[in-house]
């Protein structure tokens, strides 16, 4: 962003009586929220010439770089503000857990009373989720882990095994082992995306392009 287009924005921006703003913070690729947070002007600008979240600490009364000291940086991808400008909204995408506990996320706490998803297709936003929370969070001994570890040529290379055995399957006309190896084959190929850092919304609107291209 130009120096005038971020202080454009600085100037648009609706800041509250102590000069803050809330920020929220999301998964350009997942969708999540990772965690709500404050800006001052000062911040705001810092992450506007950055690429990378700034805030304003209210207990410590002084800026801090997100990841400054672990690693777990946010690079910007965008930042829009609500239409009362008292909110921003800023899409990242995270070199690590969002959480000081480790956890991808500051919201892990579900509760016990919400409804259930009825959607067909939850299963793909609940797994994308899942994904991008081994990606950021590594836990010893998981799959997904060993997969992000092993790096893009591993991931490749399960995804080429799935292929292939999808393809047996069918040829077997074996519903069972074709049900088997399909689902292994989009979750590899959901590990790839999260990898390459490209929505799965990106491959659904791509879909739904060529569709209405007919």
């Amino acid at each position: 962003m130009t120096t005038q287009a971020s202080s454009a924005l600085v100037q648009t921006i609706r800041w509250d009586v102590h000069g803050l703003v809330p920020a929220i913070i999301q998964d350009a690729a997942s969708k999540d929220v990772l965690t709500l947070a404050y800006m001052n002007a000062e911040s705001l600008k810092l992450t506007l010439d950055s690429g990378e979240t700034w805030f304003w600490s209210r207990s410590r009364k002084e800026l801090w770089h997100k990841g400054a000291t672990s690693g777990h940086t946010q690079k910007v991808i965008s930042v829009s503000y609500d239409c009362d400008a008292d909110t921003l909204l800023i899409k990242v995408i995270p070199a690590g857990p969002a959480c000081h506990t480790g956890q991808q996320s500051c919201f892990h706490n579900d509760s016990e009373t919400a409804a259930a998803n009825t959607d067909r297709f939850a299963i793909l936003s609940t797994l994308e989720s899942t994904i991008a929370k081994r990606d950021a969070e590594r836990p010893e001994g998981a799959y997904t882990t060993y997969l992000f570890e092993k790096g893009l040529d591993k991931i490749l290379k399960k995804v080429g095994e799935e292929t292939a055995e999808v393809i047996i399957a069918a040829k077997n006309q074996d519903n069972e082992e074709l049900r088997y190896e399909s689902s292994d084959l989009i979750f590899h190929l959901l590990v790839l995306l999260r990898d390459a850092k490209l929505p799965l919304d990106d491959v659904l609107q791509e879909l739904d392009r060529r569709h209405n291209k007919k």
